[in-house]
């Protein structure tokens, strides 16, 4: 009597037996018979002759070497013997039965050594469709999950979870356009997390019915899946439906601590950054991640530094989440104020102002109202002295910076810190102009007394909150309506009479006095008369009289615009500045020489405000403006000009489009386009009046700038006032185009410029990439190369340096614009075939 056979010898030659039958039959029911023998392994129904150590060993040693003979012969004769039912229900079988994780290997190496395209290919990509499709990655989660998988090496996990996170990738990589719909990230991701929900909800049912399970593979496939970039397709999914099982199950509670705390540390960043942004309120954060942040380093290093001090790319919402996260419970609350001392620091370090983005300082901002509007009294008794020195040392930051947006931020961030502390019962107030901006900010600090009302399910984020807070402001204009609607009603009933009354919208006050007729009286007017419409009129006339007579203008252009520097506005006129910026355009255009000395000359004298030097580059900018238009038969200035100086803004620097629309034009009309057909003739070279005047207007104002006065010191820290002048230089540089003193301005310039190419001021450093843009614009390309040769090369790597390294967006922007002019320009100039085609 023979022994009997182990199973593993058992299983290994019936195998074998069946592998050499499908290589050499050629008979259909031998075939047939053949695979149902290999699918009878996978079958363990109680009408099975296989026994369950059989089916462990075929499934541990046999099942993806049969898969991959299966697919060596995928187009054998004896495949095509079977029908489409036999061949679905036996070879189709075998891949859809068997452990999915050897399955999933198999499938997705054979699909990516397959030629494309190819019959074999499409039977592959169909079968590992209709692998997803049936549920059987639930299936190898869950297998992982209950730990009855095989003990496999930490590389063969590690490939695992590779093909099963890139599958989308794998698969677009060999069928390109013939990808399926199933197998794009868009379908993929969601699909492998409502997989994960399903293995959750089980994880959680096996922990009613005491067993045990593991979540560490999940959480790898789900850290891997978020640091590939899909964090916001799992969690779009995952977010909403942990959210509302963990509302009142402890045990799904547990389960998701659980995960998070599985998740491998060089992939917690991706999962934590997209739950965060993917769940919409902070008590369902504190839900799904528990007290994770006290427990683990990288991932309070993540939520209270990382998302909060070097990122700032996120919205307001996920601010009000995180913070609100930390608030939550009463364990968190110390990294809260750790945070809160953190934020300070950042919005109140003068550096920090200086060389951060304006976007980033913003984003600080935000958290800095968010969390001190989270503080409690006591914790604010607190950290009364600390908040003090923040708000104080950061509005002195703040406020200094030449940069409109970080002063009026400096300053609603003042009056909120102020308003939450209360200090003595004072509260700073300043005056700036409302934008969406400051509402934002002003509407983070929510009242503390809301946020302890409130049931925590019933309320919601902070965004909403303060959309509701706007509801009463907006019924008040209803309810004026409607009172206005029944006075209306009332008085349409008593009326005695059916008089329509004039419209005097049009009419005008009529004045006693009567406007001057010549300059002197203005002048006069202006220097003794203490009658406001006098003066009114003067002011209002003074413009129109100047471009009249110019030769008695020439006379007193320089006592005049003298008095026009230093006139104050004392009785409130309308339009003062506008009107007496006009006047001193009109006078500099008039007599261009001897003004200008004067303007320049007294931009650098002592005893002047900011506001006059400002007001002297203004004045300089929009005279050379006019008279850099060409010249017409009309004595008055063209519609371009009026427009140019009616829309300019006092404060120029203030307004980036100005000079941004200066540099696209100069760079669209340098720029070759090749066309058909009919094309527009050249402009017509014309003289204008700016040309033999421009040295003026330029040289002076590079004379003194490092003689510091008493009152004003360019260098040192009136850093608006170099920033403008520096702007102002690029202007002047720009309009002298074609000019014969360009080439000597712009190397001027250039010189001027390079000392503080470095400077700390972001404004600064935008009107020197501005001035370096209006060089290259300006100067035309032989001189560049004759007379800058010794600074081209070093000027280029510094522009390639502020192009990647500058935080300043429009300095990026800049220096990108100067790169492109400048290898254009030497193009140009050194291959003469370009400059046949150019002309």
């Amino acid at each position: 009597m023979m022994p009997s056979l182990t199973p593993d010898v058992e299983v290994r030659l019936s195998v074998g037996q069946c592998v050499r039958t499908l290589t050499t039959s050629k008979e259909k029911e031998e075939v047939t018979k053949t695979l149902h023998t290999l699918t009878s392994y996978l079958d363990d129904g109680p009408q099975s002759t296989i026994t369950s150590a059989q089916r462990a060993e075929f499934s541990r040693a046999h099942y993806t070497r049969t898969l991959q003979f299966l697919i060596s012969n995928i187009n054998a004769d004896w495949l095509q013997l079977l029908t489409v039912p036999q061949c679905t229900e036996l070879w189709d079988g075998l891949f859809l039965r068997g452990p999915p994780d050897q399955t999933l290997l198999v499938l997705m190496d054979g699909i990516s050594s397959m030629s494309s395209p190819s019959a074999g290919l499409d039977r592959l990509v169909s079968i590992l469709e209709r692998f997803l499709q049936s549920g059987r990655l639930t299936v190898l989660l869950w297998t992982r999950c209950q730990g009855t998988g095989p003990s496999d090496s930490p590389q063969l996990r590690e490939t695992l979870l590779s093909r099963l996170v890139a599958l989308p990738d794998l698969t677009a990589n060999q069928l390109h356009h013939h990808n399926k719909t199933l197998f794009l990230p868009q379908q993929y991701y969601p699909l492998l997390a409502r997989d994960m929900l399903t293995v959750l909800e089980r994880t959680c049912q096996a922990l009613r019915d005491r067993k045990d399970c593991s979540l560490t593979f999940v959480a790898q496939a789900l850290g891997k899946a978020c640091v590939q970039g899909h964090s916001a397709l799992v969690f779009g999914v995952l977010a909403p439906h942990l959210s509302s099982c963990t509302l009142s199950d402890m045990v799904w509670q547990r389960v998701c601590w659980k995960l998070l705390e599985n998740v491998p540390e060089r992939w917690l960043e991706s999962v934590l950054t997209g739950m965060v942004q993917a769940v919409n309120r902070p008590d369902a954060l504190s839900r799904i991640m528990g007290n994770l942040v006290l427990k683990n380093k990288k991932a309070q290093f993540v939520i209270t530094h990382k998302l909060l001090l070097l990122q700032y790319k996120y919205e307001t919402r996920v601010l009000s989440i995180l913070l609100g996260y930390l608030a939550q419970d009463r364990e968190r609350r110390p990294l809260l104020i750790q945070v809160l001392r953190s934020l300070c620091q950042a919005w109140a370090n003068p550096s920090a102002v200086r060389h951060t983005p304006l976007e980033q300082q913003l984003y600080v901002s935000r958290a800095l109202l968010l969390c001190v509007g989270l503080l409690s009294d006591a914790e604010l008794q607190e950290l009364r002295s600390e908040l003090l020195q923040c708000m104080l040392g950061g509005m002195q930051s703040h406020l200094d910076s030449s940069v409109v947006r970080v002063r009026r931020m400096g300053m609603v961030v003042g009056e909120c810190l102020s308003s939450r502390m209360d200090v003595n019962g004072a509260k700073l107030k300043f005056e700036y102009e409302h934008d969406e901006e400051t509402e934002e900010l002003l509407s983070l600090m929510t009242p503390l007394s809301e946020e302890e009302t409130e049931p925590l399910d019933d309320r919601l984020d902070l965004p909403q909150d303060i959309k509701g807070k706007t509801v009463p402001s907006q019924a008040v204009p209803s309810q004026a309506a409607s009172v206005a609607q029944k006075s209306g009603a009332d008085s349409e009933l008593d009326s005695d009479d059916e008089l329509t009354p004039y419209d005097m919208s049009a009419d005008q006050e009529m004045s006693q006095a009567a406007p001057p007729r010549y300059l002197r009286d203005c002048l006069e007017a202006f220097l003794s008369s203490e009658d406001p419409v006098r003066v009114d009129l003067s002011l209002r006339a003074i413009e129109g009289l100047v471009r009249k007579n110019t030769s008695t203008a020439r006379e007193v252009s320089v006592e005049l615009s003298k008095v026009l520097l230093h006139m104050e506005d004392r009785y409130n006129t309308v339009g003062f500045l506008s009107l007496r910026q006009a006047a001193m355009v009109a006078l500099t255009v008039t007599d261009s020489v001897p003004v200008t000395e004067y303007l320049t000359t007294e931009f650098y004298s002592m005893n002047y405000s900011i506001r006059q030097r400002l007001d002297i580059l203004e004045v300089l900018i929009l005279s050379a403006q006019e008279l850099s238009q060409p010249i017409t038969d009309k004595g008055g200035p063209s519609k371009a000009i009026q427009r140019v100086t009616m829309n300019t803004p006092l404060y120029p620097g203030d307004d980036p489009i100005h000079w941004r629309q200066v540099v696209e034009r100069r760079i669209q009309s340098k720029t070759k386009r090749l066309s058909k057909g009919v094309t527009h003739p050249p402009a017509k070279p014309t003289p204008n009046r700016y040309a033999p005047v421009a040295g003026h207007f330029f040289f002076p104002l590079l004379r003194n700038y490092d003689r510091p006065q008493v009152t004003f010191d360019l260098l040192g820290g009136d850093h608006l006032v170099l920033g403008r002048l520096i702007h102002t230089l690029g202007l002047l540089m720009h309009l002298a185009v074609n000019a014969p003193v360009a080439t000597q301005m712009g190397r001027a310039l250039l010189d001027f410029v390079w000392a503080v190419r470095y400077h700390v001021d972001q404004m600064v450093r935008r009107g020197v990439l501005f001035a370096v843009c209006s060089i290259f614009l300006s100067m035309p390309s032989q001189s560049l190369l004759v007379e800058l040769s010794d600074q081209l090369f070093e000027t280029r790597a510094w522009l390639a340096d502020v192009a990647e390294g500058d935080p300043d967006t429009d300095c990026r922007n800049l220096a990108v614009q100067s790169l492109v002019l400048l290898e254009k320009s030497l193009k140009t100039e050194m291959n003469p075939a370009a400059l046949v085609l150019q002309s």
